[in-house]
């Protein structure tokens, strides 16, 4: 569906990369002083450790413009500090988003320490976060510098396709025969949330309400397993291309969003040659 990602900086390396500009990061306000207790825990550990990112050069990174989190807009007055009660997660949410904005550029190097002081933190949970992109395969740990988001090409959004398909059609087609009129209406707020963010032309808010749709409707067939896989696959095929093409314009986000409301009307009154014709169509077109 949606190849999308915002965020900035410039490579440890000293070349030049994309200025942060986030559409859509949403990261609370604390003062910096909250990590202090934090980082006594941690520094030992900083200082031991010579794997992954550990070391990663910064004094050749240029600014960064301050991020807001309410208007996910760059703003030139106070840094963005995340609450300490869940920064990890906050700033993994950050970057997952930064990614599917496109604003992690593919094949460019990102150091924790830089991108850890833009939201008012230490370059521990920025790191910790990262690690966990790699895990996931967005990134890629370059010893010394930083992390690198993967290159990927047109061949790898081809097979996530398929297999997103060969999981979710069979599943959706079961539901069409089961789930009643009553519970797809339940859904239709999800697909009309997706419609205003196409309308907008947000590509990273609209991958956001393309995922919660589909795992909704996945949710229906009560296999937790099936859905957590299904959205790993999403998630993955959501993120920034090498050599592909152009990222997609408010028309194609648009035309995508009325396939959910089109699928939904169909589920709803049982057509299931509708059904599978447009759940077909709609991965075909991912």
């Amino acid at each position: 569906m949606e190849q999308a990602g915002s965020l900035g900086a410039r490579g440890s390396t000293g070349s030049a990369a994309p200025d942060i500009r986030t559409a859509s990061v949403r990261v609370p306000a604390q003062a910096r002083a909250a990590d202090v207790e934090r980082e006594r825990g941690v520094a030992s550990d900083e200082s031991r450790s010579a794997s992954g990112a550990r070391g990663e050069h910064t004094h050749s990174e240029p600014p960064i413009p301050h991020l807001r989190a309410e208007t996910a807009r760059p703003v030139e007055t106070a840094r963005p500090v995340v609450q300490r009660a869940s920064v990890r997660g906050q700033i993994l949410d950050a970057l997952r988003t930064a990614l599917v904005a496109g604003e992690l550029a593919p094949g460019q190097v990102y150091s924790a320490p830089v991108l850890g002081e833009r939201f008012g933190v230490s370059a521990t949970p920025v790191r910790e976060a990262m690690q966990q992109l790699a895990l996931e395969g967005a990134v890629e740990v370059v010893p010394n510098r930083g992390f690198r988001v993967v290159r990927r090409g047109t061949r790898e959004l081809a097979e996530l396709a398929e297999i997103r398909a060969l999981l979710e059609v069979p599943v959706v087609l079961r539901l069409a025969r089961t789930v009643p009129a009553a519970r797809w209406a339940e859904l239709r707020p999800l697909a009309e949330a997706a419609a205003r963010a196409a309308s907008a032309g947000c590509r990273a808010t609209y991958a956001e309400c393309d995922r919660a749709f589909h795992h909704a409707i996945l949710a229906l067939a009560g296999n937790g397993q099936l859905v957590q896989i299904a959205d790993d696959l999403h998630r993955r095929a959501q993120w920034p291309l090498v050599g592909g093409p152009v990222p997609r314009g408010r028309a194609d986000l648009m035309a995508d969003a009325a396939e959910h409301l089109a699928l939904l009307d169909a589920l709803t009154a049982q057509d299931l040659p509708a059904v599978q014709s447009l759940v077909r169509e709609h991965f075909a077109d991912c």
